[in-house]
């Protein structure tokens, strides 16, 4: 495992680079989604099993990025978990036992967008759980995920990392922008006074469950074109996959014109554009 030490100088809250221009981002974009459709292909090939786990700060873009990954590729293959709070019957239950069913299975992609790392996050800073069963999940978590790994499955586990203005700047623009105001939950504005405490659960997890064999990857996120294309590229890194031989389609010759046109009385859509 490593300690916090290590780990407290690999997040950084200073960003050097400058923001990526539209046209580079998708040019790039594009390049990597012809790559994820590749590794759709293999995984569902291969019967490959992938869980990657997104975490990370209110607005530090995790939902953006996963939309990246997944606007080109089929969501019978990456399929994307964002479960909602738990139900009384879920609190009584094993903690890990309402995230073992969304678990991939063969040839697929499970995409979390927040997971049982709740319980290390926001479960502990809003007060949701005790300490003692924060220091149980803490301990208990290495030995589920070396399960997991035993079992096949390919775990990566994503923190993005967004600075403190960044982040202010992003829930301003919920509150004023109508298009995203489904973002802004009323945790995010509890939360919002508690950064330090979030830092103090985040380092905690990391030392806990930061493992050889389930690492955590952090990945600056104040440039959410780069972040996005930083990530895709890591990931297709971990999965080893080939280009599957796919025999060239052609269109058949098709006859149209022995069926007359129909007199029913279509229902059209206004055309106002």
């Amino acid at each position: 495992m490593v300690s916090k030490k290590k780990k407290a100088s690999v997040v950084v809250d200073v960003v050097k680079d400058a923001p990526l221009k539209t046209k580079e981002y998708e040019k790039e974009l594009r390049r990597l989604h012809v790559e994820l459709v590749k590794l759709q292909q293999w995984v569902v090939s291969k019967g490959l099993k992938v869980c990657i786990v997104f975490e990370g700060r209110d607005g530090a873009g995790k939902g953006g990025t996963i939309k990246a990954i997944t606007e080109r590729v089929s969501p019978r293959v990456f399929r994307v978990v964002a479960l909602p709070a738990p139900t009384e019957k879920e609190k009584s239950q094993l903690y890990f036992q309402r995230y073992v069913p969304h678990l991939p299975a063969a040839g697929e992609i499970v995409i979390f967008d927040r997971s049982w790392y709740n319980r290390a996050g926001v479960e502990r800073v809003m007060g949701f759980c005790t300490p003692e069963q924060v220091d149980k999940f803490l301990d208990g978590t290495p030995v589920m995920e070396k399960a997991m790994v035993d079992a096949g499955i390919i775990l990566l586990k994503y923190w993005l990392e967004v600075t403190p203005k960044e982040q202010e700047r992003r829930l301003r623009d919920r509150i004023n922008d109508g298009r995203k105001t489904w973002k802004l939950s009323p945790m995010d504005i509890k939360s919002f006074n508690m950064w330090d405490d979030y830092t103090v659960a985040r380092d905690a997890m990391f030392a806990a469950t930061d493992t050889a064999w389930a690492p955590w990857f952090v990945a600056r996120s104040e440039d959410k074109k780069r972040v996005r294309l930083n990530i895709i590229s890591h990931l297709l890194t971990q999965i080893p996959y080939k280009e599957l031989h796919v025999e060239p389609v052609e269109l058949p010759k098709r006859k149209i014109g022995k069926v007359k046109p129909t007199k029913y009385p279509f229902r059209y859509v206004e055309e106002r554009f």
